[in-house]
C-alpha cells in the first residue's frame, strides 16, 4: 500500500492529486529528481517526478500487457511537471546495472509518496553499489560538458559538476548525495556562485564574472581525474551483492 507523505515546500499544490488521477498503476513511490534534489532549482525549473509502479498480476503473466514506463506530462499552473514511473521489475533491473539515475530516484530525500516496498528498496541500495557506478557518472560528465562547449549554458556545465562530485563521493562513502550544495566543498570555490546564478535562471548563459572557459575545462579535468583515482581505489565491489534479495523483493511483491 503506497501513502503519501508531506510533499516538499516547493512543490505546486494539487500536483500529486493530477498525478494520482491520471496514472493508471498504483505506485511504490515517488520522489522528486532533477534541478530539485541537484539544489539549483529556479522559479521555472520543471518538476521531475520519478518513481516505481506495480501492475496487477493479470498484466504481467497475461496475453496483455502492462505498461513497463509511464510517462506523463502536464502544465500545471504554468509548471511543467514530467513524471516518469518504471514497473517494479524494469527498476529493480535498472538497478542492478551501473545506473546512478536509479540510485538517485531511489534515495531521494524529496520523497511524495512511498511504501514498504520503498523502504525495503533503499534499505538494500547499500548493498547494489558498485564502483562501475563511476562509469555512469563519467559519461554523463562528459555529454553535459559537451553541451556546455555547444552552448556556453550554465546549466549543463553545473551538471558537469554535479555529477563529477556525486560521483566522487560515491566512490569514497558508498553513499548517494545528489545535492551539489552539499558538495561543494570538493570542488572549485566559484562553484556556490554558480549555483545561485543558476538559482536565478534556468537557462541562463554563463555569468561575466565566471571563470574564463580554459580554467572551467582545467577543473572539470581535475575532478574527472579524482573520480576515476577514487574508482580504482574504492573498496565497492565490481558486481552488486544484494542480487537476489532484489530478486527475492519482485516475488514477494508480485505474489502478495
Amino acid at each position: 500500500m503506497t501513502f503519501p507523505v508531506d510533499p516538499p515546500a516547493d512543490l505546486p499544490g494539487g500536483m500529486l492529486d493530477r498525478l494520482a488521477a491520471v496514472h493508471p498503476y498504483p505506485r511504490a513511490f515517488v520522489t522528486v529528481s532533477g534541478a530539485h534534489l541537484y539544489g539549483f532549482p529556479s522559479k521555472d525549473s520543471d518538476v521531475d517526478l520519478r518513481g516505481v509502479h506495480l501492475l496487477p498480476l493479470e498484466e504481467i503473466v497475461g496475453l496483455e500487457k502492462g505498461e513497463e514506463t509511464v510517462t506523463l506530462m502536464w502544465d500545471h499552473a504554468g509548471v511543467e511537471a514530467d513524471a516518469v514511473t518504471h514497473d517494479l521489475a524494469k527498476f529493480c533491473t535498472l538497478l542492478l546495472r551501473r545506473n546512478g539515475y536509479v540510485l538517485e530516484q531511489v534515495m531521494s530525500p524529496l520523497v511524495v509518496a512511498t511504501s514498504r516496498v520503498h523502504d525495503e528498496l533503499r534499505s538494500l541500495v547499500p548493498g547494489l553499489v558498485t564502483s562501475n557506478h563511476a562509469h555512469h557518472y563519467l559519461g554523463f560528465a562528459r555529454t553535459q560538458w559537451n553541451l556546455f562547449e555547444r552552448t556556453n549554458e550554465l546549466k549543463p556545465l553545473l551538471y558537469t559538476f554535479r555529477v563529477l562530485l556525486t560521483g566522487i563521493h560515491l566512490m569514497r562513502t558508498g553513499e548517494v548525495e545528489a545535492d551539489l550544495t552539499r558538495l561543494t566543498a570538493d570542488g572549485p570555490p566559484y562553484l556556490p556562485d554558480l549555483i545561485e546564478a543558476k538559482r536565478a535562471a534556468e537557462h541562463g548563459a554563463l555569468p561575466g564574472d565566471a571563470p574564463a572557459v580554459p580554467r572551467l575545462q582545467d577543473d572539470v579535468a581535475a575532478l574527472t581525474a579524482r573520480l576515476e583515482t577514487e574508482r580504482d581505489r574504492s573498496d565497492l565491489p565490481e558486481v552488486p551483492a544484494n542480487r537476489r534479495a532484489v530478486h527475492d523483493l519482485v516475488v514477494r511483491t508480485r505474489i502478495r
